[in-house]
């Protein structure tokens, strides 16, 4: 006869894992350009999918998958895709960010050695899935969970990740074979790195600064300002 399982008692980590898990969360970066040629292990390639593989997702229903895209050629396809979509969107900037936008260089696709397809099966578990009964979009959120855990584990493993998000779905879908019940979520380059920005690169290079945390939070209703955070 089976156990019944039974929650543990939950406790707080000790300061200095602490620590380690905020580090992670404060130093991780999109990156774009500062990818070194040298494979991941499959050992750390594992670690990371591993991390990935234990988000939490709705229903437990697990709906991502990882396509592994090593091939020069297919990676190559991948950055053309890219590159079409990429001059299409600076041209959406008003003249005086133009210069700016060009200037960031956004090169992971082709520097990277492993670029990571995340997808969502939004068949998995059924039809009825619990959690998503009234809000259909949870499996989507579930798998950018996933995304998170790969990469703040990648921080920890000094692996560094870029998040492509400049191209048309249908090229993309095209180019890795992807079914088309099946959502693109996330497109990532991954690869080691020797250096990072100590702020987030778009920050350091005066596109945007990070709002200030309190102008966000609400009491109780939206827009509605009360003690906030002490």
């Amino acid at each position: 006869m089976l156990e019944k399982p039974s929650p543990r008692p939950a406790g707080a980590f000790d300061d200095a894992e602490r620590a380690a898990v905020y580090r992670a969360i404060e130093t991780r970066r999109d990156v774009r350009d500062e990818f070194l040629p040298r494979p991941l292990p499959d050992d750390v390639l594992r670690r990371l999918l591993e991390a990935a593989h234990h988000a939490p997702s709705v229903g437990f229903m697990q709906p991502w998958n990882f396509v592994l895209v090593r091939d020069s050629a297919v990676r190559h396809r991948v950055h053309a895709a890219f590159s079409r979509a990429n001059e299409e969107a600076a041209e959406m900037f008003a003249d005086g960010r133009q210069a700016t936008y060009r200037s960031l260089k956004l090169e992971g696709i082709r520097k990277a050695p492993l670029n990571i397809c995340v997808t969502c099966d939004r068949s998995r578990g059924g039809p009825v899935v619990i959690g998503r009964t009234h809000n259909s979009e949870m499996d989507l959120y579930s798998t950018v969970c996933a995304v998170q855990n790969l990469w703040l584990a990648a921080r920890a493993e000094g692996v560094g990740v870029g998040w492509v998000s400049i191209y048309h779905e249908p090229e993309l879908r095209d180019i890795l074979e992807i079914p088309e019940e099946i959502s693109v979520v996330a497109y990532l380059c991954v690869g080691y790195v020797d250096r990072l920005y100590d702020e987030p690169e778009l920050q350091a290079k005066g596109w945007r600064r990070r709002l200030d945390l309190d102008d966000l939070v609400f009491d109780d209703a939206w827009g509605q300002r009360g003690d906030g955070l002490k």
